[in-house]
């Protein structure tokens, strides 16, 4: 886009120049000098600058008048071609198995940005190396994505039997209270295995992409995220500290819903948010509230309203289905993890796999085996080398074998075969 010429006055923002410290801290010079930078283009050059942000609702209005950076294009989270496409380009110059699905990655890759995406095809490679295999399958692709996602687990990390107990109901109950909700999104993988900063965790995978939620999903998610607490008062008799996490996660939901969404019967869809009203730049300090405390005091009870009825909507559901919680909270006792397989097959059953069913044998893999065979070929090759060696069989003395007789195999010469070949 063509620059103006035009010599850019220093801006007087007013909700800049209220900030701490007078307007002089590193965002105000970095400002300034870009504006002195920018300065001194002529239309016909022809010159374009370029610039990406990921706040783009603290951009400074100087930066934005027409002449300047006067073109914004929205770059959001691919959708699921976008993803394939993605996957096409980093999955250039390695060795994927016929198992391997980019299409149904993309669908189970919901939320992923290019770089993660380009980090969970780096991650699979790894880990192919790492168990001697000669193609990336599919299983290194979910080990992948559970590292891209949660972090690498901590199988070194010592757990108290009791810590483990916990950490087994816990995720239990956000298991089955998502499983039996209509609009949650369905379970993909349960562990008890630290990862990150978490003794565990329940992934949830959506099946499509998303652009808006609905009331019931949000309220539904608070559900879910209370179903853990719910589990450890109801059948350990005791709470911990490790439901803070989710408390937050359906707090904030709780409050958006009534403030920004516009959700609340009570309030009506009116907007109560007030991050747009902060006095500093870049929001990091105290903000304004443009309603009076009596709504503050509504906000309030509609938050604590919704958390009561999610509250009462999880015990139930955790009650009536305490069999299969139980059952999956032992499951996870037992294996440290559980597949989503497993998990609804239990919910559908009542029981968990039989464990003595013969697994299906995985389809073949035509470049596997051949890559197979020619390891085989080449291992046989040098066990017959060692053995000739052994045997202080020549090379001459091999290939002047007849045809059809292995000179490994050949029978030593009697005595009196001897005495004839000797006369």
């Amino acid at each position: 886009m063509p620059l103006s010429v035009e010599t850019p006055a220093p801006p007087k923002n007013t909700a800049r120049w209220e900030a701490l410290g007078g307007g002089h801290d590193e965002r105000e010079q970095t400002l300034n000098q870009l504006l002195v930078e920018m300065d001194g283009f002529n239309d016909n050059e022809g010159v374009i600058v370029m610039a990406a942000t990921n706040r783009a609702d603290i951009l400074d209005s100087a930066l934005l008048r027409p002449g300047r950076f006067d073109r914004q294009i929205y770059v959001g989270v691919p959708d699921v071609k976008g993803r394939e496409e993605i996957l096409k380009i980093h999955s250039r110059g390695k060795s994927l198995g016929d198992d391997v699905d980019l299409k149904s990655i993309a669908h189970g890759t919901v939320g992923f940005t290019g770089a993660d995406l380009e980090n969970l095809m780096n991650e699979s490679a790894l880990l192919a190396a790492r168990r001697n295999k000669p193609f990336i399958t599919m299983q290194e692709i979910d080990d992948a994505i559970l590292k891209v996602e949660m972090g690498p687990e901590k199988k070194s990390h010592t757990v108290s039997e009791k810590e483990r107990r916990l950490t087994a109901y816990h995720e239990a109950g956000h298991a089955i209270a998502g499983r039996f909700l209509e609009n949650a999104e369905p379970v993909h993988y349960i562990t008890i295995i630290p990862r990150r900063g978490a003794g565990g965790f329940t992934l949830y995978r959506p099946e499509e992409d998303t652009n808006f939620y609905s009331r019931t999903y949000l309220f539904e998610r608070i559900v879910v995220a209370l179903g853990g607490r719910t589990a450890e008062r109801l059948f350990i008799h005791d709470i911990s500290t490790g439901a803070s996490g989710d408390i937050q996660s359906a707090t904030d939901i709780a409050r958006k819903m009534v403030t920004v969404y516009g959700m609340s019967d009570r309030l009506g869809p009116i907007s109560f948010d007030s991050s747009s009203h902060s006095v500093f730049i870049g929001r990091d300090f105290g903000q304004t509230k443009s309603y009076s405390e009596e709504t503050a005091a509504m906000i309030d009870e509609e938050v604590k309203r919704i958390f009561d009825d999610a509250a009462v909507c999880c015990e139930n559901l955790l009650r009536e289905h305490s069999d299969l919680l139980v059952a999956t909270a032992e499951y996870l006792l037992e294996h440290e993890s559980m597949t989503g397989e497993t998990f609804n097959y239990l919910c559908d059953h009542g029981q968990l796999p039989p464990e003595d069913q013969e697994p299906a044998e995985p389809p073949r893999n035509p470049k596997t085996e051949a890559v197979l065979d020619q390891i085989r070929a080449e291992a046989l090759e040098k066990a017959r080398e060692q053995e000739r060696l052994e045997k202080g069989i020549t090379e001459e003395e091999r290939n002047a074998a007849p045809e059809g007789e292995n000179p490994f195999t050949q029978e030593p010469d009697s005595p009196a075969d001897s005495q004839e070949k000797s006369e």
